[in-house]
């Protein structure tokens, strides 16, 4: 039986496609943020009880989790898309750089992160492993980006996996100030600060 009483197969037979339930968290959480996100008022707008949402994806971390591993398959499709392009490969260091910093302060796709992020202090080692898993793919794709650079000559002859953790480092650091809505950087400063740390520490001696 799912919760409330009614019967699994039911349940399973009303129930909108897993991807509109996330796609309608994502939009709750621009709009709303996440306080705006309950398991009650998703299930209003996906038609489904709050019940039967817990059944589906067991509780709210699991639900947050879910939305954000969505979210990052849709960046993940862009940023090789991105990646992919001929070119110089600092070009595509500067489209890396652009996708992965938030658009503007609470950036929902970054609120998204920073909650899991928070909630992962009382995650099981799956739930950790799953995270692990996203931030690895942004990682190895910059790594691949950096060593091409070097093999090119682009770049001077870095260690691509401690260059990639430092950048990221940055990056994550600058991000976390924009989402939450500081009134330090905006947006383009912060751009400017990371494109002047890329050309301190990857443009070739002369």
């Amino acid at each position: 039986m799912a919760a409330g009483g009614v019967p699994v197969r039911a349940a399973r037979k009303n129930a909108p496609p897993r991807e509109d339930v996330l796609v309608a968290a994502m939009a709750t959480i621009a709009e709303r943020g996440l306080d705006g996100l309950t398991m009650a008022g998703l299930g209003r707008e996906v038609g489904m009880s709050s019940g039967h949402l817990l059944y589906y994806f067991r509780s709210k971390d699991e639900l947050l989790l879910q939305t954000l591993e969505w979210s990052e398959a849709e960046l993940g499709t862009a940023r090789r898309a991105l990646l992919s392009r001929r070119g110089p490969v600092s070009e595509r260091l500067r489209a890396y750089v652009d996708l992965y910093v938030p658009t503007q302060p609470r950036d929902p796709h970054w609120t998204l992160w920073l909650e899991v992020w928070n909630r992962s202090q009382n995650a099981g080692p799956q739930e950790r492993d799953r995270q692990a898993a996203i931030e690895g793919a942004w990682h190895r794709d910059l790594v691949a980006l950096l060593a091409e650079g070097v093999s090119r000559g682009e770049f001077r002859p870095v260690d691509p996996d401690r260059a990639a953790a430092r950048i990221r480092a940055l990056l994550d650091g600058f991000s976390i100030q924009l989402a939450v809505g500081l009134p330090t950087l905006d947006r383009e400063a912060i751009l400017d600060h990371v494109r002047e740390f890329l050309t301190e520490s990857l443009a070739p001696h002369h």
